[in-house]
């Protein structure tokens, strides 16, 4: 009997870095205009939900995350005009659109804080932190997530801001009300213009500890992570639950709240299926595979072994399934490529790719694809740092500086953990620029594009591309959808090193991943006859019920 199952329960969604997806004016820029022109693109790679990252107005001092006009499209990307032509030439192809909305802080250049400057004691002062200092010094101890004090002085006044990131993102008072009735407003104006959903930033971050205390120092400067004190405080769900009753609890909504470092074992609230803030959260455990908490310094970066990989995905996966539902992925626009980042050197090819792809796609959730993850996009070292635009390269490359790394071996460790990485262009073709733009584009265009493009890989039977298209046919198709959306997961082979291996299964069906992430072969005995859905290699060596995969191979077997 099939299961009542929500639109997005079956979803495959696929995330657009608006800059860097397709510049259709020649001016450098990914736009609105340029992610229609590619709309067909995205529909026949089999997804139909499309994740945009921030468009909103912006001063771009974090790549559209500082939100200084809510209401208008950034001049950069186009027109409300433009933004409605795209809802409705997506919703033609049968595509949902849901937006990247930034809710703990905007701009420094936001009306609001404009005003602020002008008066810290006046009508807008509350919609902010702001404090006096202690003596010369900020109000307490807390350090910014990309380094430095969280405060920064309002010039010509006693005053201190609060800004847990750059010091052009101040953080808003959620313990405003008026504030939080004006943030209700502007979502209802974007589901009313025809998103069906959000993306919610760093909502975990939206309640701050009372009285903003300093902590216990946890680095030689004195300061200690804004962590401490704002990450998941108590009273967070108290305007979790507010805003899903004034804004998208009124209708069939997909919404996905980012939050940091929750403990799986309490998130029944935020992402129950029965009545969760959210419809799901993205599932992050293993991006904390070789970081160390709470502060995150790139140049700590610690070796991991790759079972860990499964161990992290996997267990949170047994949690929250049946009951909860979350957003899996393996790349987005924060991380380095998981090409290079997931994989041993000598599985950074198509069947570590794929093995990759295959290992993800079929856990319980939505997956997401991030923009140039079906091409096997690479990470690129750009030659000098003032090449880099993300301020986190800027800010680590500065620590490593400031940890006694010389300039070169600073620069190594910003262009390996650049988020750049992920917001280079996107190669279309093996021509100019990669077919991206016909002007200067505003990050440099990866040389391999001559290799890695949509039209050479669309050509190949046997691209990573085609096989992307073919994992996705089969979840999305009428025998098998079901059981992938609601099947019960059970992991298998967890004893065995270099594998990661689960079931997904109803009462008619049982699906087996398998997945050799290693660079040696190894034997498996099945518990029963089978037969191969998908391969990633052109032959499956097997006797009985054994079988053997070859280094980084996966396979998606049906129990008979």
């Amino acid at each position: 009997m099939k299961q009542d199952l929500k639109w997005w329960q079956k979803s495959i969604a696929y995330q657009v870095y608006p800059k860097s997806f397709y510049d259709s004016d020649g001016d450098g820029i990914g736009d609105l205009r340029g992610i229609i022109q590619k709309l067909d693109y995205i529909q026949e790679l089999g997804t139909d939900l499309l994740y945009l990252n921030p468009i909103c107005k912006s001063p771009m001092k974090d790549n559209g995350y500082d939100v200084s006009d809510y209401y208008e499209i950034d001049p950069m990307f186009g027109t409300t005009e433009d933004m409605k032509e795209l809802i409705h030439e997506a919703d033609k192809r049968g595509i949902h659109v849901i937006m990247d909305m930034v809710l703990n802080h905007c701009s420094d250049q936001h009306e609001w804080f404009q005003q602020v400057l002008k008066d810290p004691e006046g009508e807008y002062a509350d919609y902010f932190f702001l404090r006096k200092g202690e003596g010369e010094n900020p109000p307490n101890n807390w350090r910014s997530i990309f380094g430095g004090s969280a405060w920064e002085k309002i010039p010509g006044s006693e005053y201190y801001y609060l800004h847990l990131f750059t010091k052009e993102q101040v953080d808003l008072n959620w313990d405003n009300p008026r504030l939080r009735e004006k943030m209700y407003r502007m979502m209802n104006y974007w589901l009313d213009l025809g998103v069906s959903g959000f993306r919610l930033d760093a909502v975990t971050y939206m309640k701050k500890k009372e009285g903003l205390p300093s902590f216990p120092a946890d680095g030689p400067d004195g300061l200690v992570s804004v962590k401490h004190g704002t990450l998941n405080q108590p009273g967070l769900e108290a305007f979790l639950k507010e805003m899903k009753e004034k804004t998208y609890g009124k209708g069939d909504y997909f919404v996905i709240g980012e939050m940091e470092d929750a403990d799986v074992h309490s998130m029944q609230n935020f992402i129950s299926l029965k009545n969760g803030y959210f419809s799901c959260i993205f599932e992050v455990s293993h991006l904390s595979l070789g970081r160390k908490a709470p502060n995150y310094f790139w140049f700590e970066e610690e070796e991991w072994d790759p079972d860990e990989l499964r161990d992290q995905l996997l267990n949170s996966q047994t949690v929250l399934c049946p009951d909860m539902w979350i957003a899996t992925f393996l790349e987005c626009h924060d991380i380095p490529r998981a090409a290079d980042w997931l994989l041993r050197e000598e599985g950074k090819n198509f069947y570590g790719f794929s093995m990759l792809g295959m290992m993800y796609l079929y856990l319980w959730g939505t997956p997401f694809i991030y923009q140039g993850q079906e091409l096997g996009m690479r990470n690129f070292a750009f030659p000098e740092l003032k090449d880099y635009d993300d301020c986190s390269t800027h800010n680590q490359y500065e620590l490593a500086r400031a940890h006694g790394f010389t300039e070169a071996e600073a620069l190594k460790i910003a262009q390996k953990g650049s988020r750049d990485n992920a917001r280079y262009p996107m190669p279309w073709n093996s021509g100019k620029n990669g077919g991206f733009t016909e002007g200067t584009p505003w990050l440099p265009v990866n040389p391999d594009h001559k290799e890695i493009n949509v039209e050479k890989e669309r050509e190949d039977k046997n691209s990573l591309l085609s096989f992307y298209k073919k994992m996705i046919a089969l979840k999305r198709s009428e025998e098998y959808s079901e059981v992938l959306a609601t099947g019960k997961i059970t992991p298998f082979q967890r004893e065995q090193k270099g594998i990661f291996a689960y079931t997904r299964s109803n009462d008619s069906q049982s699906l087996r991943v398998i997945c050799n992430n290693q660079n040696e072969s190894c034997r498996i005995e099945l518990p029963k006859a089978f037969r191969v859905l998908l391969n990633n290699h052109s032959c499956l060596e097997k006797k009985g019920k054994t079988i053997e995969l070859l280094p980084y191979q996966a396979v998606l077997l049906e129990d008979l």
